[in-house]
């Protein structure tokens, strides 16, 4: 990514026919599942998870900085919404979610994740209920982005990796309430320069 890695040779600075420059773009507004940082990093699970990438051959690849940049804004991204409004979901409901991981996916090759397990209800997981409730496409893939590389992977570090995402890969590391969503705005592609516009709540005061 050209916020992570600007110098990198591959970095895509920008791409034909859409208004993007070096990671950059026209804000993008958004639903977004937010997650407590304070309580992702309280959990003996992440602690050990993140111990495991400090000491493993991956460590000197991880953007370490951004993340700490990051850390208030973690969240997974629920559906897109453009100038719609944000949306009054206070009939609908707190929920729980479940985070695990560690995942990397063949998109975004640079980025490593947890994946969010929404609730089910008698008619759907919560955030199908949500993107159906707003008139959007359903997704079935939901991810929190942790950490980001600054290169590629050598063999050594790709094997490193594939091993890790193994014995992580159905490991729960957090899982808890959502009484709030974000609606969030953002001209980037890690949120850097953007935030929460306005917090969503699910359900209305007694």
């Amino acid at each position: 990514m050209p916020l992570v890695a600007p110098g990198h040779p591959k970095v895509i600075a920008r791409k034909d026919g859409a208004p993007y420059e070096n990671g950059r773009r026209a804000r993008v507004r958004s639903l977004a599942l937010p997650v407590p940082a304070d309580l992702l990093q309280a959990q003996p699970a992440y602690r050990e998870l993140e111990a495991e990438l400090r000491a493993s051959v991956l460590a000197p690849k991880i953007a370490w900085d951004v993340a700490r940049q990051r850390r208030g804004k973690l969240h997974a991204t629920l559906a897109h919404l453009g100038d719609a409004p944000a949306p009054d979901l206070g009939s609908f409901g707190s929920f729980t979610v479940e985070l695990r991981g560690l995942f990397s996916g063949t998109f975004n090759l640079g980025r490593l994740y947890l994946r969010a397990y929404p609730e089910r209800r008698a008619d759907g997981n919560v955030f199908h209920l949500l993107q159906r409730r707003l008139g959007r496409r359903e997704t079935d893939l939901y991810l929190v982005g942790l950490f980001n590389l600054v290169d590629d992977l050598d063999a050594t570090e790709a094997a490193a990796l594939a091993a890790l995402i193994e014995r992580w890969w159905d490991r729960p590391v957090l899982r808890w309430q959502v009484d709030a969503l974000w609606l969030l705005g953002a001209r980037d592609d890690l949120v850097l320069d953007g935030g929460v516009e306005a917090e969503i709540a699910l359900c209305r005061p007694v």
